[in-house]
């Protein structure tokens, strides 16, 4: 019944290598509007194949034409998506234990570390916010500098400094409404926009700073510290998965964490 089929190792990696494919857009684009319109160009295309393998010239040929004039539309709609899945593919690269050394010896990449007394300061300053109610959002890079984050805001060059963090997100302050951008070293800027994550599983209780931190995480290899307004609670948000921290010293080790991974 199947004699026509003669299936090559060739042919069973390239199936493999689609299947993977179609997995990673899957895992980027899962809870996002863009699942829907993925789910759609899917079905067009195998009405495509089937119309092609019966025949049907004519529909076949206009199916075709939609399909070739539609991956400029593709790239249009899905630029954020595939934006994320190529920085994530160079991050992991960087970070990976045998290909980052290579990548990061080629590039000039080296790996990076918190000096202890930059942490201290951060976390004694996320502390107190988090006793007074003080909402924080605060942007840690790591390999992606995120000039197009930065721009957006004030720039600061300064030293990590508790008081100075505290200050910034003083409600009367007139940098606090916004992210503070910082790297293992200094204060970058402040009274930055960040991007708004469109996934819709985001639970209702977080407000903005939260859909924020998401949003940037998503799209980049930095961290996120966001101190909620409301509550108080702490949370730490790396590549979009937000975990709320029950203390400073869990907090600590999340940051040095974040940094070590990409060593």
């Amino acid at each position: 019944m199947f004699d026509f089929i003669h299936p090559h190792l060739i042919d069973i990696l390239d199936i493999f290598l689609v299947a993977l494919l179609i997995f990673y857009i899957y895992k980027l684009i899962r809870g996002t509007a863009a699942m829907s319109i993925f789910i759609g160009i899917i079905i067009v295309y195998f009405i495509w194949v089937l119309v092609k393998s019966l025949h049907m010239e004519l529909i076949s040929a206009i199916m075709g034409q939609v399909l070739g004039v539609g991956v400029i539309a593709i790239i249009v709609i899905f630029q954020q998506e595939i934006r994320r899945f190529l920085l994530h593919l160079g991050t992991n690269s960087l970070s990976n234990k045998h290909t980052g050394f290579l990548a990061r010896t080629i590039f000039g990449q080296r790996g990076k570390s918190m000096p202890l007394k930059s942490l201290d300061e951060l976390t004694s300053a996320v502390r107190k916010m988090s006793e007074t109610k003080t909402g924080a959002l605060i942007v840690m890079t790591h390999v992606s500098s995120l000039e197009y984050v930065t721009e957006t805001g004030d720039r600061i060059d300064a030293a990590i400094n508790r008081r100075l963090i505290e200050n910034i997100f003083f409600k009367n302050s007139p940098l606090h409404d916004g992210a503070l951008v910082m790297n293992e070293q200094r204060l970058v800027s402040a009274r930055c926009t960040l991007p708004m994550s469109d996934n819709q599983n985001i639970p209702p209780q977080f407000g903005m700073r939260h859909r924020a931190a998401i949003g940037l995480t998503e799209q980049s290899d930095a961290t996120v510290i966001v101190v909620s307004e409301e509550t108080g609670g702490i949370s730490f948000v790396s590549k979009g998965e937000m975990k709320e921290m029950s203390s400073i010293t869990e907090l600590r080790l999340a940051i040095e964490s974040s940094y070590s991974s990409g060593d």
